[in-house]
């Protein structure tokens, strides 16, 4: 039964957010707190008795307990959008919206080539919310300078970051490793061939994004966009710091410097934006009037995104808690018949990538894994080829999609499109990325049935 209330509660979920039935903040409270009600009955304690009252009760700590899990990331998620803000209003991006549009022109098809070039550099360190930190507010005013859609940037960055996640330092791939008990690199080596397919399949879809993108906007308004210059109002002109430039990019630079290594010396990122955020509203803003102004002007959209990204937290805490992913785990492999055990691999790289909206990484490199790669090797297949398979898209194309990755809502967040918007445009091309990895990895050898 537990099982069963956990898959409703993520289509339930889904379904509202996809057709914009309801806010992400109120489904992702709201939906698992009223199917942990339900699941209340079902919860057994270690003597087998159910004690409906307590287990209610109880989903106030698996929420507090999920919201303690993404507590560093809305942190870092409020100061830096208070940072980029404070620095756009100086007009740190002016010059380079138009030394960008200089360059590459107003092609939104070198625009999208870039982006994805640009995400898949970045990511090279292996984590999403460095590489929407950095990509989103550098490429945003130039889509909106352009008049491309922020959803094709919130996509193009998706599918670059999400397929450079199979990166052995990554996340899903050292689960994987430590799952099947294996070096991580002896998993990952074989696979390298299609992670490079992958690569050029984002590329490709980019170009034809970019493509779309030019015949929507048309030829006419793209010419009038080559002497770009935004309009600006007289209080957006007083806000205006050309003379600190230089300053505000020395900024940019160490603050990226600190998201980056940051890490090796126990410095996190939300650390690494308070402090930017303290430096450039004092450089910039040095009145505290002026400073209150700005907190003022971008607190609506820090808020705003920071409370999805706690109900997120909620929303995991309560799948977690209540044991709903663990039985889900547990149907998903049961359905699964004996038969059809030489199969696994493929059948565990067709639904890598949607399993990435139902399971987080943990559950699922830890709690299905394990089994799927058993069961396969009771029946004659090597279990590594159903962990190759796995990684092929389970939170690596699927991670930036997934309402249980902090990292999607940050994406959508500071890109400025709808979480549901968002789901609709990238899942396809993000699960098409995946088969054709899972193609080549048939085809090279990788992976064996």
């Amino acid at each position: 039964m537990l099982a069963i209330l956990g898959f409703i509660t993520v289509i339930v979920m889904l379904v509202l957010v996809m057709t914009k039935k309801s806010s992400p903040t109120v489904a992702l409270i709201g939906v698992p707190v009223i199917t942990g009600v339900i699941a209340a009955f079902f919860i057994k304690n270690e003597e087998g008795v159910v004690h409906v009252l307590k287990n209610v009760i109880s989903l106030g700590g698996m929420i507090s307990s999920g919201i303690g899990t993404v507590a560093a990331t809305g942190v870092m998620f409020i100061f830096s959008i208070l940072f980029f803000g404070i620095l756009t209003d100086a007009g740190t991006f002016r010059p380079i919206i138009k030394g960008v549009l200089q360059k590459v022109g107003v092609d939104p098809v070198k625009i999208a080539i870039g982006t994805a070039i640009l995400a898949m550099i970045v990511h090279l360190d292996g984590s999403g919310a460095v590489t929407f930190l950095i990509c989103i507010p550098a490429l945003l005013p130039v889509y909106d300078a352009v008049g491309m859609k922020r959803t094709t940037l919130a996509c193009i960055t998706a599918l670059a970051a999400g397929t450079m996640n199979i990166v052995p330092w990554g996340g899903p791939t050292i689960r994987a490793a430590t799952a099947m008990e294996m070096n991580v690199m002896t998993l990952f080596t074989p696979v390298l061939p299609a992670l490079v397919c992958g690569l050029l399949t984002v590329l490709v879809f980019a170009f034809f994004m970019g493509k779309g993108e030019k015949k929507s906007i048309g030829s006419a308004a793209l010419a009038s966009v080559t002497q770009y210059e935004e309009e600006l109002t007289e209080e957006k002109k007083a806000l205006l710091n050309p003379h600190l430039f230089p300053v505000n990019i020395l900024l940019i630079v160490i603050t990226i410097v600190g998201l980056i290594g940051g890490g090796h010396l126990g410095i996190g990122p939300a650390v690494v934006f308070m402090l930017a955020y303290v430096l450039a509203i004092v450089i910039n803003y040095p009145s505290p009037k002026i400073q209150k102004e700005r907190v003022d002007a971008h607190a609506k959209s820090a808020i705003m995104m920071a409370s999805v990204l706690f109900a997120a937290g909620a929303f995991t805490g309560i799948m977690k808690g209540t044991g709903m992913i663990t039985e889900m785990a547990n149907a998903l492999v049961s359905v699964i018949p004996a038969s059809l055990g030489r199969f696994f691999p493929i059948i565990t790289g067709i639904i890598a990538m949607p399993a990435s909206l139902l399971f987080d990484p943990d559950s699922f490199y830890f709690g299905v894994l394990p089994v799927l790669g058993n069961t396969a090797a009771g029946l004659g297949v090597e279990a590594v080829n159903v962990a190759r398979a796995a990684i092929l898209g389970q939170m690596t194309t699927g991670f930036p999609v997934s309402p249980l990755t902090p990292a999607t809502f940050l994406l959508v967040g500071l890109a400025g499109v709808e979480f549901g918007d968002h789901q609709k445009k990238t899942i396809p091309l993000a699960f098409a990325v995946t088969i054709v990895m899972l193609i080549v990895s048939l085809l090279t050898g990788a992976i064996r049935i």
